[in-house]
């Protein structure tokens, strides 16, 4: 039986990442992931593809809605080819795996193919995929088993006209009508890929706004920036059955007045979240205890009832987000190592990569109000920015939030082109605990994005944006 110090089930972020930390630290590692590819959700059927889809969708909309204002010009029709738009897609991501199993090779640590399954506390079973089965014993053992779309009980998901995110990223032809139940990050995201391939969208939302775990004014500004793309929402709406007939799908929901609405579409992407995922980990076997929700329950250390296991990601509380799980990997091989890790978890930020990119850290203006603190708001718009009209990318705005007596910066909120990238930023300075004047009284080049960070830095500081 191969002994290992640490032995990680599951290789997405999380996964991997801690498997390379503790490999790194001079520990014996061992990595377990049930499907042929290493990566878990985020580089086969999540982040990755999704981003891949995102940029191919949006070449094509700017060659038919933009190229002609900036002076190109293309004889003869722009054609949506799907089939290598998709193949593009999965080129993306297999190059993006292999290079985890590169990785893994370079930090030597053994890949074992199959599902994994406790034996006890300090033995894991692999489920081979050929039928076979092998066990290893690991001194000490991390579950990143990481999370499944969700679904709702009456919704009978097919795969094929009543679909997950997961069928949305291969789809062989462009929906007539897609009717989106969720208006969240994943949702918003495959909705704008279709609608810009030519697809009708609807989404269909149970909250009163969209991305509702963000602050309201980026979910009010996302829907009408997509609004005047042309994507209908249908908010306060609950969704209370979903049925094929034929090719056709029919929604029925309850409005804010108790009345009946009822959508059709050819498909249906059910998008209301994910759920941890420990289906056959046999959590039970080792003594692990798991929440009312399926979460592993941890400790700050992200340690589990049962001293030698670990776990991480989407499997335990907080954010379902791939930079966390990282983080946690991170922390986790760190503390096995007799370090003293630590993560924020307030500043972790969100990111939505729709166009244009929504993104934030720290404390929504929501959470300021109900937590009582005073503060103060600074607000920039993108339309505002040289660098923004240059590209025609006007849309959007950056809010920053401060401590109305010590100006130390308390959350960040923006929409706009490449916000995903200028949140750094922000967490950068937040980390440092930073004034808006810190941020404020940094040069930022010109003509660029994160101008307008330097300006609603100004505008918290002391009201003087430059620009406005």
């Amino acid at each position: 039986m191969s002994q290992y110090d640490v032995a990680v089930i599951g290789s997405g972020p999380g996964g991997y990442v801690a498997a390379i930390r503790c490999a790194q630290l001079g520990m014996k590692t061992a990595i377990i992931e049930k499907y042929t590819t290493l990566g878990g959700t985020c580089l086969n059927v999540g982040c990755i593809p999704s981003k891949a889809l995102l940029d191919s969708s949006h070449h094509y909309e700017d060659a038919i809605k933009h190229f002609e204002e900036h002076g190109i010009d293309i004889p003869g029709e722009v054609k949506v080819n799907l089939k290598q738009m998709i193949a593009r897609k999965d080129a993306v991501v297999d190059q993006t795996t292999k290079g985890v199993q590169f990785l893994m090779d370079k930090n030597k640590i053994d890949v074992y193919e199959g599902a994994g399954s406790f034996k006890d506390a300090t033995h894991v079973t692999v489920n081979k995929n050929d039928g076979t089965q092998e066990t290893i014993e690991a001194k000490n053992i991390i579950i990143a088993t990481g999370s499944k779309p969700a679904n709702l009980p009456f919704i009978s998901i097919d795969k094929e006209r009543i679909i997950t995110s997961t069928e949305a990223l291969k789809l062989k032809e462009i929906p007539k009508h897609m009717v989106i139940i969720g208006g969240g990050v994943i949702g918003l995201e495959l909705g704008q890929v279709y609608k810009r391939l030519g697809s009708e969208v609807s989404v269909v939302e149970y909250m009163d706004r969209i991305i509702p775990g963000m602050d309201g004014a980026l979910s009010k500004e996302l829907m009408k920036v997509m609004k005047k793309q042309k994507i209908k929402f249908y908010l306060s709406h609950k969704v209370k059955s979903v049925e094929r007939q034929g090719e056709e799908i029919v929604v029925k929901a309850d409005d804010k007045k108790g009345q009946e609405v009822e959508f059709k579409g050819d498909y249906c992407l059910v998008s209301v979240g994910r759920r941890p995922y420990t289906d056959g980990l046999q959590a039970e076997a080792a003594g692990v205890q798991l929440d009312e929700r399926g979460r592993v329950v941890v400790n700050a250390h992200l340690q589990t009832n049962v001293s030698n296991i670990y776990a991480i990601g989407d499997v335990i509380r907080g954010a379902m987000l791939a930079h966390k799980a990282e983080e946690e990997g991170t922390l986790v091989a760190e503390i096995l190592a007799g370090q003293k890790p630590h993560i924020d978890y307030n500043l972790i930020p969100g990111v939505v990569y729709t166009w244009p990119e929504v993104a934030a850290v720290g404390k929504t203006e929501e959470e300021l109000k109900e937590a009582g603190v005073d503060y103060k708001a600074g607000q920039f718009p993108m339309r505002a920015l040289g660098r923004s009209r240059a590209s025609m990318d006007t849309d959007g705005f950056v809010k920053i939030l401060a401590d109305k007596t010590t100006d130390e910066v308390l959350g960040v909120h923006m929409i706009g082109a490449r916000c995903a990238d200028l949140i750094t930023e922000a967490v950068t300075a937040m980390e440092f605990r930073a004034s808006a004047e810190d941020m404020a009284r940094m040069s930022h080049a010109h003509p660029t994005y994160a101008e307008a960070v330097k300006e609603a830095a100004l505008a918290a500081t002391e009201d003087r944006p430059i620009h406005i």
